[in-house]
Order: structure tokens, then sequence, then C-alpha cells
């Protein structure tokens, strides 16, 4: 595994994975797994003791135990002391926990329109400093280009493959 560090973060590793150099599979290595996705849900929806994790996801304490201390191994959340005695921690997101967010809201659009009958959360908006936007709404969150503002649709994308020795149907034989 090689790192990615960036400026007052934890090193976030890079894994191996075999088959298509790719960053999805590499994410996937390092969060893919569903009691993983589910603490670091609620730690976004801020409850960040052991047991209310435990609780909020049906995890097996020993299973959830492990994925945390793997999350926290990896950079994407940190333990913080909140009591001596007895010892007691808290889970917080780092910067990679909290890049997170459009993963998570991704996935969340998702269940909603194809897993379940009827949205369980909704996230709420309203503008923040400086906005002229006030009233409070149900957030409906789309993908916009920074380069030239439009949104993504995937009529508009195309894909460029920079891993050498690859193109989009595979290895290149002979590379």
């Amino acid at each position: 595994m090689t790192s990615n560090t960036k400026q007052g973060e934890h090193a976030v590793p890079h894994p191996e994975v075999p088959g298509r150099p790719c960053s999805v599979a590499a994410a996937l290595q390092l969060v893919g797994e569903r009691w993983a996705l589910l603490a670091i849900r609620e730690i976004f929806y801020g409850n960040q003791r052991f047991d209310r994790i435990v609780r909020n996801t049906g995890a097996p304490r020993d299973r959830l135990a492990a994925r945390l201390r793997a999350l926290e191994e990896v950079g994407v959340i940190e333990r913080r002391a909140y009591s001596d005695r007895p010892p007691r921690f808290e889970y917080h997101l780092t910067e990679a926990g909290r890049d997170l967010a459009p993963v998570m809201r991704a996935l969340l659009a998702w269940g909603d329109r194809w897993a379940v009958d009827a949205p369980p959360v909704a996230f709420r908006h309203r503008g923040g400093p400086g906005s002229e936007h006030r009233a409070e709404h149900d957030l409906v969150p789309t993908s916009t280009c920074r380069t030239c503002g439009e949104e993504i649709g995937s009529g508009g994308l195309t894909i460029d493959v920079r891993a050498p020795g690859w193109d989009r149907a595979g290895p290149v034989e002979g590379s």
C-alpha cells in the first residue's frame, strides 16, 4: 500500500487491488463493507459513541469494533477521548471521512429510488451566510461540473483511461 498524506491529516493508504487499476476498487477496499458504511452514516448523523453506533446500525458489537478500528487505521475516522475514568472515546470523521458525504448522499438517493417504498430520511437545506435563500426545503442534490457549471448527465461523459497498459475494454495486449 502507498499513501496519500494531506497537511494536518493522517495518511490514507492506497490499497493494491487485483484487476483493472481503479479508484472505485481502491475506495471499496477501504470503506466498502456494510458495517463500515453504516458506522460512517451514524457518525455523519452525529452519533459518535460506540453504543449509539451499535444500536443504530444493528451491527454485532465485535464486528463493529473491528470495522471502526479499520476505519481509524486508514484515516477515515479518529477516536477522541471524552472520559478518562473510565477511558471512553467518541468517533469523529477526518477530512477523508467528511469527503465521503457525496457518496453517502448518492447511496441515500439511490436507495430512496430503488430500495425502499418510502424514503425514511430526508436532508433539509437552506442558504448559508450571505445567501438570500433562507427558506428550508428538502435537499435535492445534483452534480455539476466545476469547469463549466453544467449539470452532469451520463450523455455528456466519456472515459479517458489513464492507467498504463489498459483501455476501456481491459488490458491492452502487448503492454
